[in-house]
């Protein structure tokens, strides 16, 4: 039976403070006119990134309960979406998680491979779990990595420079390869000067540029936040290049608003006061199809 809203299995760990993973998820999908139904992690005080010592649990051991249960209950899901797993164990168990809950074949797995960022992977990505990622975005439907996590994925090296159409239409048909139906690749830099995101839906034979305004200040989250928009659009119906367009206007509006309240950078995008985006016209969307 069709669930008459739209279903999202968010396997995500929970920051008590510090706007990052499932604080932005639930509250964007939840706009955008789906149920978020959440596999939680791990529960930290605050994210890693600047607050000093962490109070932390692990809810790895925990993770089979809640498949136990939805299996039982036989729950549906439209979506599943997937972003920081922080062991080969917890990879593992999304691994059968996609097994168990991809039934009817529409669902649609959506993985965010949060592996690391300017060209460094984070600290618990060693080789072993390299690979299980990479068996993970094999079983995808959708993956967003940005370039750090894709240069990682084809096992290459990251280079810091400016890419042109052709080498970009390479990259994500490399990563098309390895199992993924649509590619989306954040934050790279084309030849003309501006910062794109780009995308690949290989059913359509389609690749598209979308470029944005890049704003000089780092915040946690805002890849979350991100693929959480991404995912809304096409819930709501949107095509690809829409989806994403939406995505980083609404990312775009929301730096540049908490940028000038001056808030802490770790303390997150302040997306809250930016939740109308969200029902603006698509109007003014940009975004290209490369030939």
């Amino acid at each position: 039976m069709q669930n008459i809203v739209p279903r999202v299995a968010a396997i995500q760990d929970i920051s008590g403070f510090g706007r990052c993973s499932m604080t932005v998820i639930m509250p964007i999908l939840s706009c955008m006119g789906a149920q978020v139904c959440p596999v939680p992690t791990a529960v930290l005080s605050t994210h890693t990134g600047g607050f000093g010592e962490v109070s932390f649990i692990d809810l790895t051991d925990g993770m089979q309960g809640f498949i136990d249960q939805w299996k039982r209950l036989e729950l549906q899901m439209d979506y599943i979406y997937t972003g920081f797993l922080g062991n080969e164990k917890q990879i593992d168990i999304v691994k059968d998680f996609f097994k168990e809950f991809k039934r009817t074949g529409n669902e649609r797995i959506v993985v965010d491979p949060v592996m690391g960022d300017n060209g460094k992977l984070y600290r618990t990505y060693n080789e072993v779990m390299q690979e299980k990622m990479r068996d993970l975005v094999a079983r995808a439907n959708i993956i967003t990595p940005n370039l750090t996590e894709a240069m990682f994925l084809l096992k290459r090296q990251y280079e810091d420079r400016a890419f042109n159409d052709v080498e970009i239409k390479e990259i994500l048909n490399a990563l098309s390869e390895m199992g993924p139906e649509i590619v989306i690749i954040t934050g790279i830099k084309d030849t003309v000067g501006k910062k794109v995101n780009v995308a690949y839906d290989k059913v359509a034979g389609a690749y598209w540029k979308i470029p944005y305004k890049e704003v000089a200040a780092h915040y946690p989250g805002t890849g979350d936040a991100f693929t959480s928009v991404v995912i809304g659009a096409l819930i709501q119906g949107d095509s690809l290049p829409v989806a994403i367009g939406r995505a980083a206007r609404f990312i775009s509006v929301a730096i540049k608003t908490t940028y000038g309240y001056g808030t802490p950078s770790k303390e997150g995008v302040m997306f809250e006061k930016v939740l109308p985006e969200l029902f603006k016209s698509i109007e003014d969307v940009e975004y290209s199809l490369m030939e």
